[in-house]
């Protein structure tokens, strides 16, 4: 085949077409070099979706933290937790803590 017969098939004709090249080649910058392009939309979406699950854990652990606050409103049961928790005490008692062994007998 010579030059000529190749540049009359259709299908060069098509491609080799100015507007088809201009199409093209802005087709290609607006996908990957341009600063709103489809991998940068894609990286975006990414982190956005990775934001809402982060949104959800902490707004699941502030509600479980104003559960926790509610039911712990009173003076007894925030008295009652200080002690168990982190083992404070009164002026005037004294609290031994009794740890049983883990390690088992042979």
């Amino acid at each position: 085949m010579t030059l000529k017969q190749i540049k009359n098939k259709p299908i060069v004709k098509f491609i080799t077409n100015r507007y088809v090249m201009i199409l093209a080649i802005f087709f290609v910058w607006m996908v990957f070099f341009d600063e709103n392009s489809w991998v940068n939309h894609h990286e975006f979406d990414k982190e956005i979706d990775k934001l809402q699950s982060e949104k959800e854990y902490y707004q699941s652990q502030i509600d479980s933290d104003k559960v926790f606050i509610d039911k712990h409103n009173d003076k007894e049961a925030l008295e009652k937790f200080a002690r168990e928790q982190y083992k404070m005490k009164k002026e005037t008692e004294e609290i031994y803590i009794i740890e049983f062994d883990t390690i088992p007998k042979k």
